[in-house]
């Protein structure tokens, strides 16, 4: 298939509002991608419609991917979907001596046999600027589509097998059949399952009725897979940092199942038993650490509130009050402070429980809801005593005054169908050390200036606190944060987990 072909695709998504014909554009484009073979074609070009790089990072920065843009372009396009595939593969192939010019001048050899629109797309494509779970979840309806196969389906196997091109592929060559044989890998971690947003309990009991009720933890997400004596723990974006967690492994080697996948949090308490901040339980994950020392002056307890795996059975699809029987039962976890509740003033108190001890706040869980890993579904929310969001940084401003040098008013976006969604701005929150630490990063991740404003790209996620939510014509999604800032940044979540507009919209009083 031409890869001009796909880059018009691309672009007539970009430009069309409705969701089903987004989606129909992009089947259609999956389906020749298929009919035009071989597979690696169709793997390839599904992940560049979903804005990834099958074989991840290639060794180009932005300076070398927007520091030549005088590279003529081509009239019509010659370049295949495969051709473009080879020559990524082979820069990212490159090591050694010379390797950074090498990589560019076959960079460089790549964009000029390129039109125009396939420059501008290859250039974000490397440098990260289409990628975005919205987008992603879009490609993954479309191959459902293309295929003739339930969205439901696909989205099971795509989830258990963590690949969206693998599962493409199967759906198109192998139909329902295919995607009913994906199954848990133990060791393959799962993308978590995440959560919207209601503002009181009351409030979320109006949305599921009888509800579960545990403590929301204001740790690390982990999720933990053991077989017999072996025991790895995954961060939410999937990094393996069982080294880091020696207290965790053996916490979970002396459960009675031999074989288990877990879901919880990692966080560090204080000897009264109240957790510590964040950013003290992030320490234990660091990249240089003496882990025996730092277990002796700051130890980590799990808690874990799901199972999606025990001695053989995958769980995933069961409900949530069936999981949790088999969490407390053969797998014998004490889990977190839970209640079942139907009742208002039960859940309030169970809700101010949870702030007195030192708590975020709680969770509340549908009971029949399926464990639907990497989705942010109405079957879990979290209720905070005040409103966060966790927000994508897109540009930020030069500070005057004491700021002065200092990169300090954020441009902050929210996740939507069309890409992040700018919904307001804050400077407030910072720290002298935060302005340090996010100038040098922003200005690492720096991809255009316009006057004052550096936009960078959408890689860092920061929880923001605010007062509430107003309609405003200045902003794309048409709310806006107000007495917004800075909380903290989120290095546990990529911007593909970051909040979708709809978390913002839905706290908004009045009708959009």
């Amino acid at each position: 298939m031409r890869f001009e072909d796909l880059v018009r695709a691309s672009l007539e998504v970009q430009q069309t509002r409705s969701r089903t014909q987004k989606v129909q554009r992009l089947a259609v484009c999956i389906q020749a991608l298929h009919e035009a073979g071989p597979s690696q074609s169709l793997e390839a070009g599904v992940a560049y419609l979903a804005g990834e790089l099958p074989i991840g990072r290639i060794g180009l920065g932005p300076a070398a991917v927007y520091g030549h843009a005088d590279v003529p372009a081509r009239e019509t396009g010659e370049l295949g979907v495969a051709d473009v595939e080879r020559a990524l593969r082979a820069i990212a192939a490159v090591h050694g001596a010379g390797s950074v010019a090498e990589r560019l001048r076959l960079w460089l050899e790549l964009l000029g046999q390129g039109t125009t629109h396939e420059q501008q797309f290859l250039r974000r494509l490397v440098v990260g600027e289409l990628r975005q779970g919205a987008l992603e979840s879009l490609v993954a309806d479309a191959v459902a589509r293309a295929a003739r196969v339930s969205p439901a389906s696909l989205r099971r196997a795509w989830m258990l097998s963590g690949s969206l091109p693998e599962v493409a592929r199967a759906a198109l060559e192998g139909g329902e059949g295919a995607l009913a044989g994906y199954r848990i890998q133990l060791f393959r971690p799962l993308s978590p399952m995440l959560a919207q947003t209601a503002e009181t309990p009351e409030a979320a009991l109006g949305e599921l009725g009888r509800a579960g009720f545990e403590y929301k933890l204001d740790g690390v997400r982990v999720q933990v897979h053991r077989s017999g004596s072996e025991v790895r723990v995954f961060t939410r974006q999937l990094s393996d940092v069982t080294a880091a967690v020696p207290e965790v492994v053996e916490q979970v080697l002396a459960l009675p199942s031999p074989r288990l996948v877990l879901d919880g949090e990692v966080l560090s308490l204080r000897a009264d038993g109240s957790p510590e901040p964040f950013q003290v339980t992030m320490r234990r994950f660091g990249r240089k650490l003496d882990v025996e020392r730092m277990r002796r002056t700051q130890p980590l307890s799990a808690f874990f509130f799901d199972c999606l795996h025990e001695g053989g059975n995958d769980l995933i699809d069961l409900p949530t009050s069936e999981r949790w029987a088999v969490l407390e039962g053969a797998a014998q976890v004490s889990g977190l402070p839970r209640l079942t509740a139907a009742d208002p003033a039960q859940a309030a108190a169970f809700f101010e429980g949870a702030l007195d001890a030192g708590h975020e706040g709680v969770m509340a869980k549908a009971l029949d809801a399926p464990y639907a890993a990497g989705r942010r579904g109405s079957a879990w929310l979290k209720i905070k005593s005040h409103h966060t969001l966790d927000l994508v940084v897109l540009a930020a401003e030069w500070g005057s005054g004491r700021r002065q040098g200092w990169l300090s008013n954020l441009h902050l976006g929210a996740r939507a169908e069309s890409g992040l969604v700018m919904v307001g701005k804050t400077f407030k929150g910072l720290t002298d050390e935060l302005l340090r630490w996010q100038t040098e990063q922003f200005l690492a991740r720096e991809i255009a200036r316009e006057g004052g404003v550096v936009w960078v790209r959408p890689e860092l996620v920061v929880e923001i606190a605010f007062g509430d939510v107003q309609v405003s014509p200045h902003y794309p999604g048409r709310v806006a944060l107000r007495f917004a800032r800075v909380r903290r940044y989120r290095s546990d979540k990529s911007a593909a987990q970051a909040d979708g507009i709809e978390a913002v919209t839905r706290l908004c009083p009045q009708p959009l």
